[in-house]
């Protein structure tokens, strides 16, 4: 019995090893398992990254839109090797015709199906109406005819209060005002309907594209250049192009070749849908998204620049306080020499005796130096007698 309690003892510690042995595999494959995991969803996020990275690469953006550039009015692709050109087609009303009208069309677009002798795409364009600029033109009249309006009314009051004209003259302004004033509350209309059609985003209108191809290959000669290739080509697809609206006219459909900013335009709608109602070609250009990088002037340059401005600007403000300095000092002298005048007058006159004293004699000299001191006493209500001091004085100031 003892025997047998030791045997099942053995045993049971033996399964509880074997239980904690497989326990302690179990979570060490959990843990590397977990870390394995995150190393790979790293790995992937990294690998994501460096795919975003590379597919916003310049290359890979103009894989992305198929064409290499535009030059004289054609689409260049494939490294100069397939040139497209493309004709606007104003399109037709084909319902409301007639079925006479309907036979013509279909006679004409079976004539332009059996006359092409090379491969065309018909493309269709999808755009929203922005009815701002039709907006800003209504307004921009309006603004002419009130302006008119207001004058014709002015003239209108004028004659009226002349008296000078005629009832039948006076009639005749009446009726101008009146076509004017129904002329300007149209406008308004217009305005008012359009603004309330620019509210509603689904107001929408097609564009109709014919493109025409030509590939360098068929030029047939391995020898010729680039612009040479270019030329032929843009030949060879004008005349097809050319050919084309001639036909198209038969069916009543006005086409005209697209120019090269016309087909940026068609590409710039193509490949920006949602942007293109707000951010417009124009819009796009004039903000410089075309520019690739800018080129700044150096900080210290500015700076160097910005310095001497200040520089200037305090050179001019002392040059001009200066000159208001010295015209002011020159205005006082004027002012005191005016007001000293009757003064400085008589002592010139007793500096033009003293000078001729020898010829006058010093008795006569004395005596009218004394009648100019006299009459000076006078003019200004009384003075006191001149010295000889005084004289002196003045003297050395003349001299001076």
């Amino acid at each position: 019995m003892g025997n047998l309690l030791s045997i099942l003892l053995i045993v049971l510690v033996f399964v509880i090893i074997v239980l904690a042995f497989i326990y302690l595999k179990m979570s060490m494959d959990e843990k590397n398992g977990v870390e394995k995991n995150k190393q790979k969803n790293k790995s992937d996020e990294e690998s994501k990254s460096n795919k975003a990275t590379q597919s916003y690469t310049k290359q890979s953006i103009f894989d992305f839109m198929e064409f290499d550039k535009i030059e004289d009015n054609m689409i260049i692709q494939k490294n100069g090797k397939r040139y497209l050109m493309a004709i606007e087609c104003q399109g037709i009303n084909y319902d409301l015709m007639s079925s006479v009208e309907k036979n013509s069309i279909e006679s004409g677009f079976i004539q332009l199906l059996n006359t092409l002798r090379y491969p065309i795409q018909i493309y269709t364009q999808t755009r929203t109406i922005n009815l701002e600029n039709s907006l800003q033109n209504y307004r921009k009249r309006l603004d002419d005819i009130e302006h008119s309006l207001t004058s014709k009314e002015n003239k209108y009051k004028q004659m009226q209060q002349s008296g000078k004209y005629t009832e039948k003259e006076l009639n005749k302004q009446r009726m101008e005002i009146i076509k004017e004033k129904n002329l300007f509350d149209y406008g308004k209309d217009i305005i008012f309907n359009t603004e309330r059609m620019s509210l509603n985003r689904n107001v929408l209108r097609k564009q109709y594209y014919i493109i025409v191809s030509y590939y360098a290959a068929e030029a047939g000669n391995d020898l010729l250049g680039d612009d040479e290739v270019k030329n032929l080509a843009f030949s060879e697809l004008y005349t097809r192009c050319q050919s084309i609206i001639r036909t198209l006219s038969a069916c009543e459909i006005a086409g005209n070749i697209l120019d090269s900013y016309e087909l940026v335009d068609m590409l710039y709608n193509a490949y920006n849908r949602d942007e293109a109602e707000t951010y417009g070609l124009e819009k796009a250009l004039r903000a410089g998204y075309d520019e690739l990088y800018t080129t700044a002037q150096d900080v210290l340059d500015k700076r160097m620049e910005a310095l001497d401005e200040v520089i200037e600007q305090k050179a001019l403000e002392q040059a001009t306080m200066a000159v208001e300095e010295a015209r002011s000092e020159k205005e006082k002298k004027v002012m005191k020499k005016e007001m000293s005048i009757e003064e400085l007058a008589e002592q010139m006159a007793e500096m033009i005796i003293m000078e001729n004293e020898s010829y006058l004699g010093a008795d006569i000299a004395e005596e009218a130096i004394k009648k100019v001191k006299k009459s000076s006493t006078k003019e200004k209500g009384g003075i006191k007698d001149g010295s000889k001091e005084k004289i002196k004085r003045t003297r050395r100031i003349a001299q001076s």
